[in-house]
């Protein structure tokens, strides 16, 4: 399915086919015994079908003719492409606050390079442990329920801000020190605090436990040498 277009916004919001959904479900499914060893809250369809093959997941089982079945049942009895509309409605109500986040990040503020696209597809789905990002695609996965509700802010802008960051250190930051999560969490946390905190005044910096970066992210400044910052804490 297309993405919606939005003139020249920083966004476009794709609501999945019923295909795409079934494929993203698909590798939940495979990937369920760790989401379950890490108490990961994952959201599947429901139905026999499913705690069938969630079975088989755990057993390694899973075959081609299994997959063959989940997106039948998908494409039959579980897609609505209506389900996604409240959540792209909500999304859509903040791309001009989107837009004014993304538009206000320089990439020649940093002496490292922040890596950052034209536009960023935002993918959303039903299902899942979450949102996620793609560096390599510049796109951004969100979990969204059929009442337009997301899963850590009541406003997608939270959301889609921070995984945006994400994509923006990943490469250049995160991959080249290896950074570990809790601190590249805190990290990005700290970006979008900083920066846009004002726009946001509801975003929280999640407490994983990792806060070796705060006294050299005071301020917005600080981050233009946060390779030099990361590497030395980190060696």
């Amino acid at each position: 399915m297309a993405c919606e277009s939005q003139g020249q916004h920083r966004i476009a919001i794709h609501i999945p086919s019923a295909e795409e959904e079934a494929d993203y479900i698909w590798r939940n499914l495979q990937d369920i015994t760790f989401f379950e060893e890490h108490n990961y809250q994952v959201s599947l369809p429901e139905g026999p079908l499913i705690e069938e093959l969630k079975g088989k997941a755990r057993s390694g089982g899973l075959t081609n003719a299994d997959y063959e079945r989940l997106k039948s049942f998908v494409l039959e009895s579980v897609y609505n492409e209506a389900d996604y509309r409240k959540g792209n409605d909500k999304i859509r109500s903040e791309l001009t606050l989107i837009d004014t986040m993304i538009n206000q990040i320089d990439p020649s503020d940093f002496n490292w390079n922040f890596k950052e696209f034209e536009t960023y597809t935002v993918n959303l789905t039903l299902y899942g442990p979450g949102g996620s990002f793609n560096p390599d695609e510049g796109s951004i996965l969100i979990f969204t329920t059929t009442e337009g509700q997301f899963k850590s802010y009541d406003n997608a802008a939270s959301t889609i801000i921070h995984e945006v960051v994400h994509i923006g250190m990943q490469d250049a930051i995160i991959s080249k020190y290896n950074v570990p999560h809790p601190l590249k969490e805190r990290i990005v946390d700290t970006f979008v605090h900083l920066n846009f905190g004002t726009y946001l005044p509801d975003y929280r910096i999640q407490n994983m436990g990792d806060t070796r970066t705060d006294p050299y992210l005071q301020k917005i400044s600080d981050f233009r040498s946060l390779d030099t910052i990361v590497a030395e804490i980190l060696n």
